[in-house]
């Protein structure tokens, strides 16, 4: 684990933050990696239970983080300068959604609690309830449309 500055997310602004802090910002819920539909006429953003090929069901990562635009041209890369045209796409539990709208971390995140687990146990995250994207067809996902929860 890189070495961060204490409690850093509540005093740095999200554009000052190292690149280490900002990585580390992640919950690891998966939830970002959950195919959405996105409704042209409301502009409303759905979240599924299909997920991307690339995220490991049980411990929410991607598989191939570091490469994963090899794999998904499309993956979002979400840096300090995309977040404020992305923010509404992101879960409401998200950290760097959170931070941009001035809110602070849930009790659970990892950087609060001190234990990566902690998502996993307070039923924030997708772990053990995604089904694989290559396993649902596209035009099948609204059948798979989820309840955020916050």
């Amino acid at each position: 684990m890189p070495r961060l500055r204490p409690r850093y997310w509540e005093t740095v602004p999200l554009d000052r933050m190292t690149p280490e802090e900002w990585e580390a910002l992640c919950d690891g819920c998966g939830k970002c990696c959950l195919n959405k539909l996105e409704f042209e006429d409301s502009g409303e953003v759905a979240f599924t239970r299909v997920a991307c090929r690339l995220l490991d069901g049980e411990t929410c990562r991607c598989t191939q983080y570091p490469i994963r635009h090899q794999f998904v041209p499309e993956c979002v890369s979400l840096t300090p300068a995309r977040l404020p045209d992305i923010a509404y796409w992101l879960p409401r539990t998200c950290a760097y959604r959170l931070l941009h709208e001035g809110n602070a971390l849930f009790p659970w995140h990892p950087l609060v609690s001190g234990d990566p687990e902690s998502v996993h146990r307070a039923g924030a995250s997708v772990q053990g309830w995604t089904v694989p994207e290559y396993e649902v067809p596209e035009d099948d996902w609204e059948d798979y449309i989820i309840e955020e929860t916050p």
